[in-house]
């Protein structure tokens, strides 16, 4: 199992990267690494290089560079030459903490879509913090496409719900539509549409629209968005883990003895709320619909959460998800071609 690094991308990079790499190539044994930088950079991070492969690249796609344009003239940089290590079978994923949307953009452009497709989605796992059946849900898209179209959105709960089944293995995964209220009608009319053809689908556990103040209680096991809307939801919901987090230990510093006596009686239940909060450990975020897997983790990623998400990445080739998938696109592309038409016919 290979997996191609993006070395260069994001805010703490290569050190964090390299560090993060590091960590996972000693609980995976069975991975090697190809990280793609500019070399002296990378080295000197790097303790021990079994397993992992330090390939030059001349060029960094920066954070603020256009995503398109900077993919298409920037061909030696390390983000464009992890996709393209997979797009010529020398990786089987990819993976980059850097710009997002050149992110995006290799996959789709070096790596490509699968056939049936139209556009790929982030799709991310988020924990249900409330005692249920099932302990995570995933959502998507989170910010792959900000111009979502209906088509889009219905293809989203398509390959969510394949997701549900194959990744955190549940067996009839319902399916929630995320919106401004849970009446049928609310949202706007892309909404409202999307809204009759997942109701229409006999095959969905569809349960209707959903609020985003109920997705953490478990409401939905699949949540599916526009990429704006889903975006914003996810950065609110992390940063008002990190807030709530930072108000709890600030509450017991300054909250005097007795509220020290408190905290330390509690300090077991306290974890367990840290441990359920703590976005870092459920990875990054997968653009699901390319021909392999393609993994996005935050710019601000550190070495704990690289390592986390390389085991996220290894589960996803552990389990033959993209192959799947793609069988899975191909034996309904009777019904995704009849839903294309629809929406066609009635834009």
């Amino acid at each position: 199992m290979k997996i191609a690094v993006d070395a260069m991308g994001g805010d703490f990079a290569p050190k964090a990267i390299v560090q993060g790499i590091e960590q996972a190539r000693d609980a995976y044994p069975e991975i090697e690494f190809l990280l793609f930088g500019q070399s002296d950079k990378v080295n000197q991070f790097l303790k021990n290089s079994d397993r992992i492969t330090v390939i030059q690249a001349d060029e960094i796609i920066e954070m603020e560079d256009e995503p398109v344009k900077s993919v298409r003239n920037k061909k030696n940089s390390s983000l464009v030459l992890a996709a393209q290590a997979v797009k010529d079978g020398q990786a089987d994923a990819f993976f980059s903490a850097g710009n997002s949307g050149a992110v995006l953009a290799a996959g789709l452009f070096i790596i490509g879509r699968i056939k049936g497709i139209d556009r790929p989605g982030l799709t991310t796992q988020l924990p249900v913090m409330l005692e249920g059946e099932n302990d995570q849900f995933v959502m998507l898209d989170v910010g792959a496409n900000a111009d979502t179209k209906v088509l889009n959105m219905y293809q989203y709960a398509f390959m969510g719900k394949f997701y549900a089944q194959n990744i955190l293995k549940i067996k009839n995964p319902k399916i929630g539509l995320l919106n401004n209220g849970t009446e049928d009608d609310k949202g706007d009319k892309n909404h409202k549409r999307v809204h009759e053809l997942l109701a229409q689908n006999k095959e969905f556990n569809f349960i209707g629209n959903v609020e985003s103040r109920e997705l953490l209680n478990g409401v939905a096991d699949v949540v599916v968005t526009d990429g704006f809307t889903g975006n914003a939801v996810l950065k609110s919901i992390e940063g008002t883990a990190l807030t709530m987090l930072k108000l709890i230990k600030s509450s017991v510093s300054d909250g005097g003895v007795k509220a020290k006596l408190g905290a330390l009686m509690l300090k077991d239940s306290f974890k367990q709320i840290a441990n359920k909060m703590d976005y870092s450990k459920q990875g990054g975020a997968l653009l699901l619909g390319v021909q392999a897997p393609v993994v996005k983790a935050h710019g601000s990623s550190k070495e704990t959460v690289v390592k986390n998400t390389i085991g996220q990445i290894k589960t996803i080739i552990d389990s033959k998800l993209i192959d799947d998938l793609k069988d899975y696109v191909n034996n309904n592309k009777e019904e995704l071609d009849r839903i294309k038409e629809d929406v066609k016919n009635n834009a």
